[in-house]
This record gives structure tokens, C-alpha cells and sequence, in this order.
């Protein structure tokens, strides 16, 4: 339960142990009675989220913007704008990127990470493996919050695409294919860190979500979901419902650590076996937006 969190780095090739943004405090509030009891009290609520929203849009959060930089060593050179031109910290945390820091790989036959983080990958949503501790089961229909589109994607591939605050916090569209409007699920706001995870995976489908049906001539029926945390009251849509590319924006999440969900139907997709290798292992897979998580099931 209190492991350090450890990832496969796509781009080194090496397991790495992530560096937790508010780490002491994530143990105590997941870990201890008494922080538990102050999740469920405050923190778990909108009004908790919003007043550090609104703390995290004020002019003297500027401050932040560089030690922030430092300490987690942010390249400012995949930025579309300069460091000086952010008037808060929020606006430096959903910032935009040069279209060049994300290629989006290219095979009509791909799907891609709809966002940077860290990616686990489950071939079959409805048996339980490992998740975030071995043996947890997924509730699909809760998840969805929709029995009759949930049933469409009885035994299909899931992968939970978690971004934490130092990455870069737009999200983007896995596949092409006629998007749908944004259908809101309300819930509560946890931390989704696996430290909150491995004690309650139904963090996921009780915390607030964002719901998009995504019809993709490849890939069929293509769920891509957002999912709010703590801090992430705000997951702000930027798409026209209507044609989409692979890879284009769908929208961003405001300050905190949040994920983005992406369920395709039984059979739709092969995931790329590093996923599926370190999924076995219980581990997450680090990767950018834009590169490649799987191809068209054969047959």
C-alpha cells in the first residue's frame, strides 16, 4: 500500500520511482485514520476544489511558476508562450505547447495516448487483475454510468491515462471519428495518485467525469472519459462536437493531478505489448500524447 510509486519510462527504457507532488501530505490523507476522515470531511468536496482553484488563479500564484520549473525540471522550451506571460499559476498549468513537442504518430491504423503521464492498460476492463493492486475488480457499468452504453463495451481493452501536476494538462483525441457533446457524471473529488488507488480503486467511478462517445471507422465505438481529483474540479471541453483528428485538443483539466479514461469495444484494439508487459507487473507506462498505445485488432 505505502510502495514508492514506480513506472517504465517508454523513452529511457528504465523503471523510474515518480517524484509525488504533495507526497506527505497524499500518504496522510489516504494513509491514516485520521486523514481519511479529513478526505471524507473536506477535501473529497467541490468546495475544497474550488477554493484552492481560486487560490491557484490569483496573481501572487505567479510566485510559484519558476521553483516549480526547477524542482521538476519542466522543459520551458516545449512552451507556445514565455514563462513571463502567465498571470497565474493555473494559466502556467493548463498552458499550451509548440504543435512540434507532440507528433502524433501517423498510421491510419494507430491509436495514440490521448495525454503525457502515466498509462496502465487493461486488455479486458471486466477481469480483475492487477490495476493498482492486485485483485482489484473494475465496475464497468458504474464507471460508464450509462447499463445500456456500458453494455457495448462488455469485455473491451481500458487505458487509464494518469496525469500528475507536472505534466502537461491538455488532453487530446486517441483515434478519429465523429465525437459526440460532453455528457458530466457527477461525483466527489479524490486524489487518483495510485497512493489513494491501491487503498480504493472506486475512486474512479465515484469522483466527477466527463463522458464523450467517439464513432471511429477503425476503431468503432471509442469511449474517452475525463476524470476530475482533487483540486480538478475543472475539466473545460475545447472541441466542437462533430469531425475530429487524432490527435487534436478535446479540452484541458485545471490545477491538480487528474486522468483521462479511453475504453474501446472487445476486440477493437492489440495495445502495445510494453503496456500490457508492465500492466502484468501492477506498473503504469510513462508516455507523451501523440504516441502510439495500439493498432486495429487484426481480423
Amino acid at each position: 500500500m505505502n510502495a514508492p510509486i514506480e513506472y517504465y519510462n517508454r523513452g529511457t527504457g528504465q523503471i523510474e520511482t515518480e517524484q509525488v507532488y504533495g507526497e506527505r501530505f497524499l500518504r496522510w490523507a489516504y494513509g491514516n485514520p485520521l486523514g481519511r476522515l479529513s478526505v471524507a470531511l473536506a477535501v473529497k468536496r467541490i468546495w475544497f476544489s474550488r477554493w484552492y482553484g481560486l487560490r491557484m488563479d490569483q496573481p501572487k500564484s505567479r510566485q510559484r511558476i519558476q521553483p516549480f520549473l526547477e524542482r521538476y525540471g519542466v522543459d520551458a522550451e516545449e512552451f507556445a508562450d514565455s514563462v513571463e506571460s502567465y498571470k497565474s499559476f493555473n494559466e502556467f498549468f493548463y498552458r499550451r505547447l509548440k504543435p512540434a513537442a507532440r507528433p502524433v504518430d501517423s498510421s491510419p491504423d494507430s491509436a495514440v495516448f490521448p495525454a503525457d503521464g502515466r498509462h496502465l492498460a487493461v486488455a479486458n476492463i471486466d477481469t480483475p487483475g492487477r490495476f493498482y493492486l492486485k485483485g482489484q475488480a473494475f465496475d464497468r457499468i458504474r464507471f460508464i454510468g450509462d447499463p445500456a452504453l456500458a453494455g457495448d463495451f462488455e469485455g473491451g481493452s481500458l487505458l487509464i491515462s494518469r496525469l500528475c501536476p507536472v505534466d502537461y494538462h491538455r488532453y487530446h483525441f486517441p483515434v478519429s471519428g465523429q465525437a459526440g457533446a460532453v455528457q458530466r457524471l457527477p461525483g466527489s473529488l479524490r486524489s487518483v495518485s495510485p497512493l489513494a488507488l491501491r487503498r480504493r480503486l472506486s475512486i474512479l467511478w465515484e469522483n466527477r467525469r466527463a463522458r464523450t462517445v467517439l464513432e471511429s471507422a477503425e476503431f468503432g465505438k471509442v469511449l474517452v472519459m475525463e476524470i476530475g481529483a482533487t483540486c480538478v474540479g475543472g475539466m473545460h471541453a475545447t472541441y466542437q462536437p462533430g469531425p475530429v483528428e487524432k490527435g487534436s485538443e478535446k479540452g484541458y483539466f485545471s490545477f491538480g493531478g487528474s486522468c483521462v479514461a479511453t475504453v474501446f469495444q472487445r476486440g477493437a484494439i492489440e495495445l502495445d505489448a510494453d503496456l500490457l508487459e508492465q500492466a502484468a507487473q501492477g506498473r503504469e507506462v510513462y508516455a507523451k500524447m501523440g504516441e502510439r498505445c495500439g493498432l486495429v485488432a487484426p481480423g
